[in-house]
């Protein structure tokens, strides 16, 4: 009983790590965007662009559909987006949706300063960029005002899901605020906790599905209820839903496939979209109602 478990996981953890590290597509948004910090936008607009496996049009089809509104692409202005990608995944990686998204949200918000989809084990460059793009005068020191003005969502799938959590109270550690999280079917790295959402998160949202031997953290919850909202713990099925997942080997998508038809799912990304919409128009609204007091 105990060899099979051990094989159980042993399939698991390969699955996990196989379904992250190989088949790297050679196709590239664009020459500039292999890794998504670059600034340049593709010259084909993300959702025409032929470059994108079907699995992951089909993934952002619904995005695409949608048009953001005034308000939000007013209030994103030095926004600052950092996704990270689970497993061993490398940046930039276009098999993965979660590249393209950020492509497709540097492209719809093109008043934002920094887009980066990338490694979950490159959190300290991010947090780095992220203190480097704040310091408006460029002192070398974040001022209480510069700290305030922050505007960042953090986003993650997997390892990258509790990446983004535990990046967020990185940030805290600073006194640098977060307008949002994204946490999608959520695996614990080792020594982080993604389920509790620190106190300088305004709002969190979480996204998971129970399926598998990799299968997300079914809620997150708020550490100072008071500070944060979580919007939302979503129970994603797939019974009698199909969503294709061959923009990753064979290996993963039959022992480890509810894993990553979550990230495939355009129900996700639509969902998720919104909410950024919303909440930047909401911030919107904010600053509208401070200037007329």
């Amino acid at each position: 009983m105990r060899r099979n478990i051990k094989l159980i996981l042993f399939v698991a953890l390969v699955g996990f790590v196989f379904g992250d590290t190989a088949y790297v597509r050679g196709q590239t948004l664009s020459r500039g965007l292999r890794d998504t910090r670059q600034v340049t936008p593709p010259a084909t607009s993300v959702c025409q662009n032929a470059d994108a496996t079907a699995q992951v049009r089909e993934a952002l089809q619904l995005v695409c559909a949608q048009r953001g509104s005034d308000e939000a692409l007013t209030s994103a202005q030095r926004l600052i987006v950092i996704g990270f990608l689970g497993g061993f995944a490398r940046s930039g990686d276009t098999k993965h949706p979660e590249v393209w998204f950020g492509a497709y949200l540097r492209e719809h918000y093109p008043s934002a300063i920094e887009v980066s989809v990338i490694s979950n084990h490159e959190w300290r460059k991010a947090k780095g960029d992220v203190l480097r793009l704040l310091d408006a005068d460029h002192d070398g020191v974040l001022t209480v005002a510069e700290r305030r003005q922050a505007k960042i969502i953090v986003f993650g799938h997997s390892w990258g899901a509790s990446e983004a959590s535990a990046f967020a109270r990185d940030l805290e550690q600073l006194g640098i605020p977060v307008l949002l999280t994204i946490q999608i079917d959520i695996v614990s790295k080792p020594g982080q906790n993604p389920i509790l959402i620190p106190r300088n998160v305004e709002a969190a949202i979480n996204f998971f599905q129970s399926e598998g031997p990799l299968h997300g953290r079914t809620q997150v919850v708020a550490e100072d209820p008071g500070q944060t909202e979580i919007i939302g713990n979503f129970h994603m099925t797939y019974d009698g839903h199909h969503v294709d997942c061959r923009n990753y080997p064979w290996f993963a998508r039959t022992f480890n496939k509810p894993h990553h038809e979550i990230e495939n799912d355009a129900r996700v990304w639509n969902q998720i979209a919104l909410v950024i919409d919303s909440r930047l128009s909401s911030l919107r609204s904010t600053i509208d109602q401070t200037a007329m007091h």
